[in-house]
Order: C-alpha cells, then sequence, then structure tokens
C-alpha cells in the first residue's frame, strides 16, 4: 500500500467573483521513503493541492487517503512547512518552538519533548542558537527551525511548500543540501513543491508535473536521483522536463 494515496482529485475554492478550479482529476502516489515533488508553473495548483493532502480544504471530486485513512482534516502524520519565514511563533525561542507541537499534540512529558527537539535542532546545525529568538535569526536559520520543528514530530509525510524560495542563491543550495542529508539520515517522507526544474532535480526521486491552470497532470519522472551534474544527465533531464511542461505553448498563441 503506497503511504499516500490521491485520487482522481479535483480542487475548487470561491472567490469573491469566481469559482476557481486549482486542479483536475489528479492522481498520484507516495511511497514511504519517498522525495515526492510537486513540479509546474505558478497558478497550476501544487500548493493548493499540498494544502488539500494537509487536511485545510477537502476535494470537490476524488479522494485522498494516508496509510488507507481518508485525509478529512489536519494531523500530526503530517506536518508543513511553508515558504513565508514568519511560520515561528516570535515571542517563543528556537528550542520552544520545536518543542511546540510535540507539546501541544501531547506526544511526550515536557523532558522528554525538549530533548527530542534538541536532537533535532542539533541535526539541522542550530545548538549554538537554541535560545535565540526568530527576530535574531536569518531567513536561511529560520527555515532550518521549521524543519527541525516538522521533523521532530515524527510525522507519516513532511509537506514542504516552496520551502526555500524566498532565500537567496546561496542559502538554497546550503538548505537543499541539509535537507537532503537529513534524509539520508532518517529516509523520511516528503513532498516538496516547486517551479524550480533544477531545484525539483536536486530535491526528488520522483516528479510529478502539473499542467497550467487548471493544474493536471502531464507526466511523471521517476529514477531522478540517478541523473548528475557530472555525465550531463541531470542537464539533460531539465531540458526534457521544461519541453514536457511547456509543450504546444509557443503554438498556443
Amino acid at each position: 500500500m503506497a503511504l499516500l494515496d490521491v485520487n482522481g482529485v479535483t480542487l475548487r475554492y470561491k472567490t469573491a467573483s469566481a469559482v476557481v478550479t486549482a486542479t483536475e482529476r489528479v492522481s498520484f502516489t507516495v511511497d514511504r521513503s519517498d522525495r515526492f515533488v510537486l513540479l509546474g508553473p505558478s497558478g497550476c495548483g501544487k500548493s493548493t493541492l499540498l494544502k488539500a493532502v494537509g487536511g485545510y480544504m477537502s476535494p470537490s471530486e476524488g479522494r485522498m487517503a494516508i496509510s488507507g485513512r481518508e485525509i478529512l482534516g489536519p494531523g500530526a502524520d503530517r506536518m508543513m512547512i511553508f515558504q513565508e519565514f514568519d511560520q515561528l511563533l516570535p515571542w517563543k525561542s528556537v528550542l520552544a518552538n520545536v518543542m511546540f507541537p510535540l507539546l501541544t499534540a501531547r506526544k511526550l512529558p515536557r523532558k522528554d519533548a525538549e530533548a527530542k527537539a534538541r536532537a533535532y535542532i542539533e541535526k539541522v546545525g542550530l545548538t549554538r542558537v537554541v535560545d535565540a529568538y526568530p527576530h535574531t535569526l536569518s531567513g536561511g536559520m529560520k527555515q532550518r527551525v521549521a524543519i527541525a520543528r516538522g521533523m521532530a514530530m515524527e510525522p507519516d509525510i513532511l509537506l514542504m511548500d516552496e520551502p526555500f524560495a524566498a532565500l537567496d542563491a546561496l542559502t538554497r543550495r546550503t538548505c537543499q543540501d541539509e535537507l537532503l542529508q537529513l534524509w539520508s539520515e532518517t529516509k523520511f517522507t516528503v513532498l516538496f513543491v516547486t517551479h524550480s526544474i533544477a531545484e525539483a532535480i536536486r530535491i526528488g526521486n520522483r516528479i510529478l508535473l502539473l499542467s497550467p491552470h487548471p493544474g493536471r497532470v502531464k507526466a511523471e519522472v521517476v529514477d531522478v536521483d540517478k541523473v548528475s551534474n557530472e555525465d550531463g544527465s541531470a542537464g539533460r533531464l531539465e531540458k526534457e522536463i521544461h519541453d514536457l511542461l511547456f509543450a504546444g505553448e509557443a503554438t498556443a498563441h
């Protein structure tokens, strides 16, 4: 059984003037330890899909299930990390931010929650700022705290919505490296949203390509982690994905 099963999902939401169809009949599965990337242009519904997997909205059509259980709302088995840097509680220290969901979910006594939080803070390389507050941290450090907080809950799947998009290029590369290092240590499952082809290839072992609005599945690319920059295969795959995503656009205008 797949860890996550998204079957024929159409997502719609209301604005002040219309009902918007974000995705149309999207299907895919995510297996345990996958680094599964949703890739597509802005407005293709990939972030909306992530929110639905998180349980923050319900499909208009289709079904979503995790470990065979239909997703009916948020749960501790799914933790979400957003692009915005203000997702941390500003009045709490790094340690308290990472402990917060553990204590709220009553998963552990305070002493054990603190020990687990410190362990994950160490994993993301932030032990030296464990007592610092968010306003004193750089953007990259804030994202690493958010990742530590999500991973400390040891969810079935970590949902990441363009978490590095607002970072400068060097910091973004460093955070990608750290995420991959963390994955190599724990083999957690991640569903990652990006509009960057290069980032999708760097992060994912599987990539689902979504069409422009409304998002429909164009293709799935597998065994992505077997390509490399050294032999040029990553560059070739980047071009292939670009052509798949934007095929026909030149003749559509």
